[in-house]
């Protein structure tokens, strides 16, 4: 989900990015490029504590600098004998089995070749050639062996002196942390200098201008639109980022992507988090005070109202609840016979009358039976409508009226993205619809219909569909989706 967006906002990341790099080194402004061992910073950071050293930093603060370095010389070369000892020892082990099988295996092989001369060489003299020849082998593959010890010892010194280093500096670090000697951004300036493996750092702090986010803003705006974003809603995104972005002071190029990802993700939660009550919410009240909440689904034909109300039914009756269904589309052909089939499904009361007959009357009966019944929900199926048919629309505020709905939830389809803003906002003004449910979510790749129809009619998402089954539906949740859009 979302991928669109989701490029659209890392590439005005990295451009803003490169575009201030560029400027800070015409202006002679770089200061230096930083390159650091993150693998070996990582590994030190993971240990709470450098052996040898003593834990309480309040202790460490009455020591000079040169009892410090000493304190953490001797620890590593404490560690580094206790780790050539094993090494000695191992090794020792070794060189003796390699000696033995090899005496063994020449005595043997030397044994059989002088059978055929037994009468020339006694037992005694056929012992003594064969330890001499195996003691002579041995002793080239011990030169061989300490050979290769010495390459690796040179090797493991360079990586000591190395590990040394890093752990010096770390520790005199987090003494000058506790010490109090410098700021605590000062302590995490030198903290992301480390870890960012790479970045440009100014002489002079920089600030972000109008100028450098300008025609960035106006190529981000290009792409909300591009991804199916209203134009309304991409306007004040970008006026968001824009305001977040200008005379920022940065010391760092990495600030930028950081600063960047921060405006971005705030101008989008303003965007898609609108204040209201979920409908499961809504049903609870309604189930408290003893009566039924009454859900009439509207919108253009194809979206999935029909099937939507079928997960509807599945999604409550989970919870506990008792859903009715009134098949109020009445004119298109086959449409009681399709909700009859969800309704069989999950064991559902339906309340149908014959085609052609007064949808209002159908809607008003199945809120009569769940009023008699003591069934918690009714959902109301109505026949898809344009909303510039008027004489459909009328109808539509007749069921209205007769039945009187607690919800009128607008039904869109997620992939047809700027058309599903535009139909709600319609329905909105002929109707004024309570909430949207989305379908086929889970498809939609650009992600412009959800970030931008609850903005545009100011009321709630109440569901997403997610799939095609009764369980791929999703009560809509804000913090959500913006995990989902910046992920």
């Amino acid at each position: 989900m979302f991928e669109s967006l989701k490029k659209k906002f890392a590439d005005t990341s990295g451009k803003l990015r490169n575009k201030v790099e560029d400027e800070a080194k015409e202006e002679n402004n770089v200061e230096l490029i930083e390159e650091s061992s993150e693998e070996t910073f990582d590994q030190i950071e993971e240990s709470e504590e450098v052996e040898g050293i003593p834990e309480d930093f309040d202790d460490a603060e009455e020591i000079s600098e040169e009892d410090l370095d000493e304190m953490l010389d001797a620890a590593l070369e404490e560690e580094a004998e206790e780790e050539e000892e094993s090494e000695d020892e191992k090794a020792s082990e070794e060189k003796s089995g390699r000696f033995r099988s090899l005496f063994k295996r020449d005595k043997k092989d030397d044994s059989k070749d002088d059978l055929k001369e037994v009468s020339e060489k006694s037992d005694e003299d056929l012992v003594e050639g064969s330890e001499d020849d195996a003691s002579a082998d041995a002793e080239e593959e011990e030169e061989s062996l300490e050979e290769s010890e010495d390459e690796v010892a040179e090797e493991e010194t360079a990586e000591e002196e190395e590990s040394k280093k890093s752990k010096r500096s770390l520790f005199r670090r987090k003494k000058k942390e506790e010490s109090g000697d410098g700021s605590e951004e000062e302590a995490k300036d030198e903290d992301k200098k480390e870890k960012s493996g790479r970045f440009l750092s100014f002489i002079k702090e920089k600030s972000i201008s109008e100028d450098d986010v300008e025609d960035i803003l106006f190529e981000l705006e290009l792409g909300l639109l591009e991804a199916d974003v209203a134009m309304d809603v991409s306007s004040v995104v970008v006026e968001s980022v824009k305001n977040d972005l200008v005379g920022q002071k940065i010391k760092r190029s990495s600030d930028v992507e950081e600063y960047t990802y921060e405006a971005l993700k705030k101008a989008v939660a303003n965007i898609i988090d609108i204040e209201g009550k979920t409908m499961t919410e809504l049903l609870e009240e309604k189930v408290a005070q003893g009566d039924p909440l009454v859900v009439m689904l509207v919108g253009i034909n194809g979206t999935g109202k029909t099937t939507t109300i079928g997960k509807l039914s599945n999604y409550y009756i989970k919870k506990g609840y008792t859903p009715v269904i009134a098949a109020s589309d009445t004119f298109r052909a086959g449409a009681i016979e399709q909700i009859q089939y969800h309704a069989d499904n999950l064991g559902v009361k339906l309340i149908k009358h014959e085609k052609g007959s007064d949808p209002a009357a159908v809607a008003f009966d199945a809120v009569q039976h769940a009023k008699a019944k003591g069934k918690e929900l009714v959902l109301i199926d109505t026949a898809g409508r344009m909303q510039t048919n008027t004489n459909l629309m009328d109808e539509m505020k007749k069921i209205r009226r007769v039945s009187k709905p607690d919800l009128v939830v607008f039904v869109g389809d997620a992939l047809t993205g700027n058309d599903a803003t535009e139909q709600a906002r319609k329905f909105n003004e002929a109707i004024d619809i309570d909430g949207v449910i989305l379908t086929k979510a889970d498809a939609d790749s650009k992600g412009g219909a959800a970030l931008s129809v609850g903005y545009i009619i100011k009321k709630p998402i109440f569901f997403l569909g997610m799939g095609q089954s009764y369980d791929d539906i999703k009560e809509y949740d804000a913090q959500w989706m913006l995990e989902q859009i910046f992920s």
